[in-house]
């Protein structure tokens, strides 16, 4: 029999059989054919880097993949790409933490209900955020930067990669635990607000660990405080946020993988696996942690649940600081 015939034999028996039967044909099947990978930004970027890695493992280990990197509208043209994308799971999202701030901040621009458009599979990796200064500011430890900043209200300034970024909502959510006032100035990009950081034109910068790293190593950069619930091995003499009485400042920049929502369980389980698996291969977990990100891994309930968590954290963040989107 042909795969025309089989599957028209299978639309047949569809008409009278329950839909229990059905995922269980797609889920022994899955995956007949390669699986999209939508990434919503450009070739290059953090996104895109831990898509590509974690894919190439899921082929190495014999699920064929595709990436295709819908760009545009900060996000919204790859996410609305996905939404609208037939359920059967050969058609996934690369979700990461600006897709929770979008939720609160941007919901006009969204053609969906980001709270139940699509299925989490599981978190892929993590990275930490890293409180950094430049070194000519007169604070060696948090502390005394915010005592600083306190003693001269409106003098010191941090930047970000533009308003609603990950950098924005960061500084607002320290300004806002810290119990002090610095002043958001955005950039179009945090790698420009990074060089006016080392340059002097403004203080400080939260911004991922890979971004800040090597600057900080060369000294061009202070570090104060890791947003992580435990030290970084590479910046052993930072103190994590906990450490400073700060652990509402655990933040995490993180990238997961999504399905639109109607994805049968049977083949949610067996992405997961597939996921996994890949994350887990020596080689995809040593060019994660070189590029300073932490292999996760996690289950589809543990991925749902962080995305969950993350839409309501930065409601709450968005909210305090009365930020608006552009």
């Amino acid at each position: 029999m042909t795969r025309r015939a089989f599957l028209g034999a299978v639309a047949l028996a569809a008409a009278s059989a329950t839909v229990a039967p059905i995922h269980a044909i797609a889920a022994d099947t899955f995956p007949s054919k390669p699986i999209t990978v939508i990434v919503p930004y450009a070739v290059g970027g953090s996104a895109d880097l831990i898509t590509r890695l974690v894919t190439t493992g899921m082929s190495a280990n014999g699920t064929s993949t595709v990436v295709d990197n819908r760009t545009g509208g900060g996000g919204v043209i790859g996410w609305s790409t996905a939404a609208r994308a037939n359920p059967d799971g050969y058609t996934l999202l690369t979700m990461e933490m600006s897709y929770a701030i979008a939720a609160t901040l941007q919901p006009k621009l969204l053609p969906f209900d980001p709270k139940t458009a699509f299925r989490h599979i599981s978190v892929v990796a993590s990275v930490p955020h890293v409180l950094v200064v430049n070194p000519n500011v007169p604070a060696k430890t948090v502390q005394e930067f915010i005592a600083l900043a306190k003693a001269n209200p409106g003098k010191y300034y941090y930047g970000s990669g533009g308003n609603g970024t990950n950098t924005h909502l960061g500084g607002a959510l320290f300004n806002s635990v810290a119990g002090i006032n610095l002043v958001h100035v955005p950039y179009r990009g945090a790698g420009a607000a990074l060089q006016d950081v080392m340059g002097g034109q403004i203080q400080a910068l939260i911004t991922s660990l890979p971004t800040a790293l090597q600057y900080i190593k060369s000294g061009k950069l202070r570090a104060l405080m890791l947003a992580n619930d435990v030290r970084s091995p590479v910046l052993p003499d930072v103190p994590a946020a906990p450490e400073v009485g700060m652990p509402r400042m655990v933040m995490k920049y993180w990238v997961a993988f999504s399905a639109p929502a109607g994805t049968p369980q049977p083949v949610i389980d067996r992405l997961n696996k597939d996921i996994v698996a890949a994350v887990n291969t020596p080689e995809v977990k040593k060019q994660l942690q070189s590029q300073g990100l932490d292999p996760e891994g996690t289950t589809p309930a543990q991925a749902s649940k962080l995305v969950e968590d993350e839409i309501k954290r930065w409601a709450a963040v968005i909210k305090t600081a009365n930020i608006k989107a552009d």
